[in-house]
C-alpha cells in the first residue's frame, strides 16, 4: 500500500475524506534531532520569525518558517525522515515536493490561541495534493492541534487574518468567507482533536480549518511542522502579498513550483 512506515488505507482514507488524520510515532525517532533544530531555530531566529503576543500577554508565542536549509537538523528530517514518503501516500501522489517548515513555540503560562485559520489562503498554492504535518515535541493534550473534519471540501476559502493585529490579510473580502467560530455549533462543525505523545504527526490539507487553544500547562509546547505539496500543485497569484512571501520567486500562474526553492523529496520510483 505505501513504503511509508506507519501510514495504512485507514490513514489515507480519513485523509482523504476527513482532510486530517493522526499519524502515531511518525516523527517518533527524530524528536531529538527536531528538539535541537527547534533550539538553534530559537537562538538564531530567521527573517521571519514572529513574536505573537501583545505587551499585556502573558507567556510567549514564537513562530519562524523557511529556515530549513540553514538550521542543519530541519534538513536532515526533510530529507531521511518518513515524512515525504508518508505525504506521498496520504496525497496519492507520485512525487513531492517541500514547501516549507515552519516551528510554533508556547511557552508554559500563554493563553493566547492560535487563531482559526486554513493555510491556503496564506499560500501561493493551488492544487488537491497538499499535506502539512504538525508535530509535538512534548506531550499535549489542551494544547494540541484543532482540525474542522471535512472543511478541505469547502467552496469558499477563508479570510487569513493577522494574528497579531487581527487584521484581513486581503482587501476584496467577497472572494473568501469570514472566519468561522467551530466551539460555537459543535453540530455544524466537527472538530478533531488528540492527546499526542512527542512525535506524534497530524497531517491536515492547505484547506483544512484548523487552530490551538493557550498553554496554560507548566511545560513548554514545541511544535514542528513540514508542509509538502504534490503532482496536481501550481502557482497562483493571490489578491496580495502572501505567507510566506518567498520574494523573487519569478512564477507565473499554473506553473509548477521551481524544484531549486521547493524541492522534490521524494519520487515513486
Amino acid at each position: 500500500m505505501s513504503d511509508a512506515p506507519l501510514i495504512d488505507l485507514h490513514h489515507i482514507t480519513t485523509y482523504q475524506n476527513d482532510g486530517v488524520v493522526l499519524i502515531k510515532g511518525l516523527f517518533a525517532d527524530w524528536t531529538d534531532t527536531i528538539s535541537a533544530g527547534i533550539e538553534r531555530n530559537m537562538r538564531d531566529p530567521g527573517r521571519y520569525a514572529s513574536e505573537n503576543l501583545q505587551a499585556d500577554e502573558d507567556g510567549r508565542f514564537f513562530d519562524d518558517y523557511c529556515n530549513w536549509n540553514r538550521i542543519p537538523e530541519f534538513e536532515q528530517v526533510v530529507h531521511q525522515s518518513p515524512a515525504a514518503a508518508a505525504a506521498a501516500a496520504l496525497m496519492n501522489s507520485k512525487q513531492v515536493q517541500l514547501f516549507h517548515d515552519h516551528v510554533l513555540v508556547k511557552e508554559p503560562g500563554t493563553s493566547k490561541p492560535t487563531p482559526w485559520h486554513q493555510d491556503a489562503p496564506y499560500y501561493f498554492v493551488e492544487g488537491e495534493q497538499t499535506v502539512s504535518f504538525w508535530s509535538p515535541m512534548d506531550p499535549v493534550k489542551e494544547a494540541t492541534l484543532r482540525c474542522v473534519a471535512g472543511s478541505h471540501k469547502w467552496e469558499k476559502l477563508v479570510l487569513p487574518m493577522r494574528w497579531l493585529s487581527g487584521d484581513g490579510f486581503y482587501n476584496n473580502t467577497d472572494e473568501y468567507m469570514p472566519v468561522p467560530d467551530p466551539d460555537s455549533d459543535p453540530d455544524l462543525y466537527r472538530v478533531a482533536e488528540w492527546e499526542m505523545a512527542p512525535g506524534d504527526a497530524i497531517a491536515f490539507n492547505y484547506r483544512t480549518l484548523h487552530g490551538a487553544r493557550g498553554n496554560n500547562t507548566a511545560i513548554r509546547r514545541r511544535a514542528f511542522s513540514l508542509r509538502f505539496v504534490g503532482d496536481d500543485a501550481r502557482y497562483t497569484a493571490r489578491p496580495g502579498p502572501t505567507s510566506p512571501p518567498f520574494p523573487g520567486h519569478g512564477m507565473t500562474e499554473g506553473q509548477k513550483l521551481r524544484e531549486d526553492w521547493f524541492p522534490i523529496v521524494y519520487r515513486d520510483e
